[in-house]
């Protein structure tokens, strides 16, 4: 087996030329875009924002002017990075039988999670079918003939997947919020789901002929059939283009459902938010009902070079420390393996979780990753009668 340096030689050699280079920063300069005033939307009034567009709560500054944005591309193209996996993403046939089985289950459903890849799966439970951040589309970008390109195909395929209850978004990046993808989640068979996007999306999804959607602001809550989605403060940003930055909000997903609690992070910088949210829920989740969330899926890839991504994604080590911040009793790693966005391997992340885990103390059952594909099994709260 050829080692680490042999792969990055191999990569240094085969990095692109000058005009994939120019593209490639073009390309970034458009998704990375300048500030601009939002349009008046009367409808995105929050106390999250002002004049400049939606903020985070601790004043952060998360995007990266110009000439930083050229400094990574051109250390990125210098350095040949990211250097080819060493592994494949694991993939793994997808159990239809019992995704469709469970989804019809009603109130006797299992709780279940299936990685779908990047940072969409589907989470059985309480009932609903919840799809996160959906995305199909071979490329992350306005069109389908350039811009980052899917390295493994989704686990489940569109077709594949149960009737959709609800669909939970983040916020409006490209490889988390997939045009194609919505609109056919909107066209399925028996009806579109609820979408559940932040606030100054609605309008957006609206153009693309969505019409079940409705906008949070932070800490605002949506029941859907005696579940609970709140969408909750993260650190990080929105952009479209080179007009639109800040213009809509972003955030994590708290959803509490009887017989289950989970969590979303989205794309998040790691900041004092995650405390903020258990504090928010506490007395929800105290031992007599159950105790803290029973899963979190945390964001735990795009992160290198730290200089560059620090305050808008976390690292596999932060990554554990926001497990530790929300007081879950499981998590599992997501936005990793899918997209090459940044300039660790494809198949670093996890190995990097490995070593923050054991750093902490934490085994793999507590903080760990899946295959693509994979559905696993989770328990109930255990609730005390009053």
């Amino acid at each position: 087996m050829p080692n680490h340096s042999d792969v990055g030689r191999r990569a240094r050699l085969a990095r692109p030329g000058p005009l994939r280079l120019a593209l490639t920063v073009a390309l970034a300069g458009l998704m990375a875009g300048c500030s601009s005033p939002p349009a008046s939307d009367p409808s995105a009034n929050s106390p999250h924002r002002n004049a400049k567009g939606f903020h985070n709560p601790s004043g952060v500054q998360v995007e990266k002017p110009l000439g930083d944005l050229l400094r990574w591309q051109w250390e990125k193209w210098r350095d040949g990075l990211p250097v080819a996996a060493r592994q494949a993403t694991p993939q793994q046939a997808p159990d239809l039988a019992f995704l469709q089985a469970n989804a019809r289950a009603g109130a006797q459903m299992q709780p279940a999670l299936t990685w779908i890849g990047h940072a969409s799966t589907l989470v059985q439970a309480s009932g609903l079918n919840v799809l996160t951040d959906p995305m199909f589309s071979q490329r992350a970008f306005m069109v389908q003939w350039i811009g980052p390109q899917r390295q493994q195909p989704p686990g489940l395929t569109l077709d594949q997947l149960p009737p959709i209850d609800v669909v939970l978004i983040s916020h409006n990046h490209y490889d988390h919020l997939d045009r194609a993808s919505v609109q056919a989640l909107a066209a399925q068979a028996g009806g579109s789901p609820l979408f559940l996007v932040p606030l100054g999306l609605k309008a957006w999804m609206q153009d693309q002929g969505i019409e079940r959607v409705e906008e949070l602001d932070w800490w605002q809550e949506r029941r859907v059939a005696g579940v609970d989605f709140a969408l909750t403060p993260v650190q990080h940003w929105s952009a479209r283009g080179v007009s639109d930055h800040n213009h809509s909000l972003w955030g994590g997903w708290t959803v509490l459902g009887p017989d289950f609690h989970w969590y979303f992070s989205g794309d998040t910088g790691y900041s004092a938010d995650f405390k903020a949210t258990r504090e928010r829920y506490a007395a929800r989740q105290v031992p007599a009902q159950g105790g803290g969330f029973d899963l979190a899926l945390i964001a735990i890839g795009a992160y290198a070079p730290r200089w560059f991504m620090k305050e808008q994604h976390v690292d596999p080590d932060e990554a554990v420390q926001v497990h530790l911040d929300l007081g879950a009793k499981r998590s599992v790693g997501v936005h990793w393996g899918t997209f090459l966005l940044s300039d660790e391997a494809l198949d670093q992340p996890p190995l990097d979780l490995a070593q923050a885990r054991q750093t902490r103390g934490l085994s793999e059952a507590d903080f760990g990753v899946m295959a693509l594909g994979e559905t696993r099994r989770l328990p109930r709260r255990t609730v005390s009668p009053p």
